[in-house]
């Protein structure tokens, strides 16, 4: 029976213990396509043979970069970490130069990419790097297959050889390094040992009500460590892991797959309920009344029956006429969602709980590979607006100044190559988060906000924004904030208005104001409407704390723009150097 201690023992211990037909399910022109276990195993280990044909050795590096989860991007890191060499997992969405910077201070030798776009990208820098050869998953015209590796790989004459790789990688040793998208300065790399996430995985799995028969739909980018340590639970625990075609398309490929369980951000789940209410506007009569009716007594609702018979039985009358729909839109099978990366509104909380679609939100990082706590929703171990109980052998405290700091077997080995950096973020064992947080009685971890972005104002007032932005994300008006204000008089806004809803609201409404991006931004109007909002939140805070003006921009912030990190983390600098000339109209009018 295999023992898992390395990251590509979790495959092996499927084949053994439950192997499947479907264990990756990728959709190509228009259908799925099943890859079994067994064939998994088969091409991972045909592409081991091919790199070690190639000359590849323990420790070398290898760059994935895929647009799309696929299975592909699977046999790639199972067949690369089989040999002893670290994959490294790139965003696909940064731009050429931040390619050149990983690719060469990870000193990558070879890259896999998905498709043409990505292969473009890597073509302006490749012969600034020491990359040998670029193999692609799509057929790419002038660049190589990887379907080449396999016939590369197909005498396995030195299966010999890659099983004695795969007998001297220790639990210990490194993974993978994965390149933290900052918000300022050139992304580090985060480095994992095979222990670091395997420790993890098992962790998490605990936590998960997953079953056998349950089917996972796979679509936060698996570059990051959230989702790619999903994925080995979802292999341990021998699950069909279907991988979505884009986010475009997520609404489809969910009633096509109908998954058990999807792991989500706080934003995808802000789009899906914005796109409910749309939905609920829309309807008129007796059935507008009763949508409306389900979402308020949604609001209120809490897990375990706290609220009482009364509310259980109104409930109840809820999920059957208004809440079923909105499973059935979400494949109608989804027995709860995993969310990570950023602070989860509790609104949305209680909404989709009482929907029967429970948000379990998770807490980590990267450097953490990355579960510190998880929810469960047995045990009493979910608490809608905290992230959870600690998982085992994790241990969190709350340092003086409220730094969430942790240690355990899955803090990171260190950042590579750079000590100094690795020496600021450690104090011992314990690994300094930068997130500030608080542990109720219970032992749940709420996270309060950004050890680094909380500033003080003129008047010697410390603020912390993202209490702020998290309260005026929740209204349909507004799709991003970045409150600001060091150093100032005062705590102002930057604002970039929801404009898809904006535009609805207009028709719905029939107010004056034109439709374009830069219509709505100026339009007194929509300001005046978004001042009702700012009135609603400001009441819930103190009055050095509340925002005095706000200034609309009149773009979409982007991953692409550069406002947004891959993970859609605001990029701090970045939107205050953007929006230099609002900020000055806040301040020196």
């Amino acid at each position: 029976m295999t023992e898992i201690t390395r990251l590509f023992d979790f495959p092996y211990y499927q084949l053994e213990n439950n192997p499947l037909d479907n264990a990756l399910v990728t959709k190509y022109n228009d259908k799925w396509v099943n890859t079994s276990t067994q064939e998994y195993l088969d091409k991972a280990n045909a592409l081991s043979r091919a790199l070690l044909k190639l000359g590849v050795n323990k420790d070398d590096k290898i760059a994935i970069i895929s647009s799309t989860n696929r299975t592909e991007w699977h046999i790639v890191d199972i067949g690369v970490l089989q040999t002893g060499a670290q994959t490294i997992p790139i965003y696909p969405t940064i731009s050429s130069e931040d390619y050149e910077y990983i690719l060469n201070h990870s000193e990558s030798i070879y890259c896999f990419v998905s498709d043409e776009v990505v292969l473009e990208k890597i073509n302006k820098i490749k012969a600034k790097t020491n990359l040998k050869d670029v193999y692609s998953f799509d057929s790419i015209k002038g660049c190589k297959n990887y379907s080449e590796l396999f016939e590369l790989g197909k005498d396995k004459s030195n299966q010999n050889d890659v099983e004695a790789r795969k007998r001297i990688v220790n639990p210990s040793d490194l993974a993978t390094i994965i390149y933290t998208s900052g918000t300022t300065g050139k992304p580090k790399g985060v480095m994992l040992s095979h222990s670091n996430i395997v420790s993890n995985v098992f962790a998490v799995e605990k936590k998960f009500p997953l079953e056998k028969n349950h089917k996972i739909l796979s679509f936060l980018p698996i570059c990051h460590i959230f989702e790619r340590t999903f994925l080995y639970v979802c292999q341990y625990c021998c699950l069909s892991i279907h991988f979505a075609e884009s986010i475009e398309k997520i609404g489809d490929n969910l009633k096509e797959v109908k998954p058990s369980m999807i792991t989500v951000v706080p934003r995808l789940i802000e789009k899906v309920f914005d796109k409910i209410i749309a939905k609920g506007h829309d309807l008129t009569g007796i059935k507008k009344k009763l949508f409306f009716w389900a979402v308020e007594l949604g609001t209120k609702f809490e897990p375990y029956g706290q609220n009482g018979w009364w509310y259980e039985l109104k409930l109840a009358l809820a999920r059957k006429l208004i809440f079923s729909k909105w499973q059935e839109a979400l494949g109608g099978n989804i027995v709860f969602m995993g969310s990570g990366s950023a602070a989860l509104q509790p609104r949305l909380g209680h909404i989709f709980g009482a929907a029967n679609m429970p948000i379990m939100e998770c807490y980590g990082l990267t450097e953490t590979s990355p579960g510190v706590s998880v929810s469960d929703r047995r045990n009493n171990g979910w608490k809608i607006g905290y992230v959870g109980k600690a998982i085992d052998d994790v241990e969190i405290k709350i340092a003086e100044d409220g730094e969430i700091l942790c240690k355990g077997p899955n803090i990171m080995m260190g950042y590579y190559k750079d000590p100094e950096k690795t020496a600021e973020v450690m104090t011992g064992d314990y690994f300094h988060t930068g997130d500030k947080g608080e542990i109720d009685a219970d032992g749940f971890l709420k996270i309060t906000g950004r050890k680094k972005e909380m500033f003080k104002t003129s008047g010697g007032k410390y603020i912390v924004p993202t209490l702020l932005e998290n309260e005026l994300k929740q209204s349909q008006f507004i799709e991003q904030v970045m409150v600001i204000g060091e150093g100032e008089k005062m705590a102002s806004a930057l604002i970039q208005p929801n404009f898809e809803f904006i535009k609805d609201w207009i028709d719905k409404k029939e107010v004056a104001v034109g439709k374009s991006e830069t219509e709505i931004a100026n339009s007194e109007i929509v300001k005046e409407r978004i001042q009702k909002e700012m009135d609603i939140c400001n009441e819930k805070f103190g009055k050095w704390e509340q925002i005095k003006v706000f200034k609309l921009t009149p773009e979409v912030w982007s991953i692409d723009a550069g406002h947004l990190t891959p993970t859609m983390k605001i990029k701090r600098d970045v939107i205050k150097n953007k929006y230099l000339d609002l900020i000055e109209k806040i301040y020196r009018p």
